[in-house]
């Protein structure tokens, strides 16, 4: 299926293509009304040395705090996946003594602070087992009883 006007667009284009140049200077003027004089201008036209000067000026500054930016923002690795530094907090660094996995959710959180894993090995490992957990008992200390 062919896109939405493709057959005026289509028109248009051999329109233009052909050898008449009196139709061309027609949809120049029905575009100049329409849009005004500046839309069938060439771009050259209202450009000058301090312009180009400009333009380089304001390009250059923008590199520059591009790559402040860049230096700025130090990617760590978490899981696999390289995230910016800043969108980490000191607490979601944190990760499951058990697993290792960094928290995903609220419940992660919770179990994190309470009981120092997340939410999955809680369920796992901890629930029912309360006592058990803080009396030191981890299942990767080669007691598992």
């Amino acid at each position: 299926m062919w896109p939405p006007g493709w057959h005026q667009r289509t028109a248009l284009i051999r329109f233009l293509m052909s050898d008449n140049s009196d139709k061309i200077a027609a949809v120049e003027q029905a575009i100049s009304k329409k849009y005004g004089d500046e839309a069938i201008q060439n771009p050259k036209a209202n450009w000058d040395q301090e312009k180009e000067r400009e333009y380089i000026k304001q390009s250059q500054e923008f590199y520059r705090k591009v790559q402040r930016n860049d230096q700025w923002e130090e990617k760590i690795e978490v899981n696999g996946v390289k995230v910016s530094k800043k969108l980490l907090n000191r607490e979601s660094l944190v990760s499951c003594s058990t697993c290792g996995n960094f928290p995903k959710g609220v419940m992660d959180d919770v179990c994190l602070s309470k009981f120092d894993c997340c939410n999955k090995c809680y369920i796992k490992y901890v629930e029912g087992r309360e006592d058990r957990w803080l009396t030191g008992w981890r299942p990767n200390n080669g007691n598992n009883l």
